[in-house]
């Protein structure tokens, strides 16, 4: 299922690193796409919304909504 989060102060390849890796560990399946310039992430992921807003906020990037 695709899921869209709203992830405050990514502004890097480190960041986009970060965030597709914590995701990646809760689903070594999903597909992560991360628009920098919009502060856009999208997952194709079967896990929970909440867990993967959960990994993503464990690296430290805040998510709106």
């Amino acid at each position: 299922m695709e899921q869209r989060f709203d992830v405050q102060g990514m502004t890097c390849a480190h960041c986009v690193r970060a965030v597709t890796e914590a995701v990646m560990r809760l689903d070594p399946a999903a597909k992560v796409e991360v628009d920098l310039r919009s502060g856009r992430v999208e997952v194709d992921t079967t896990a929970p919304r909440e867990r993967v807003a959960t990994a993503i906020r464990d690296e430290g990037y805040p998510v709106a909504g």
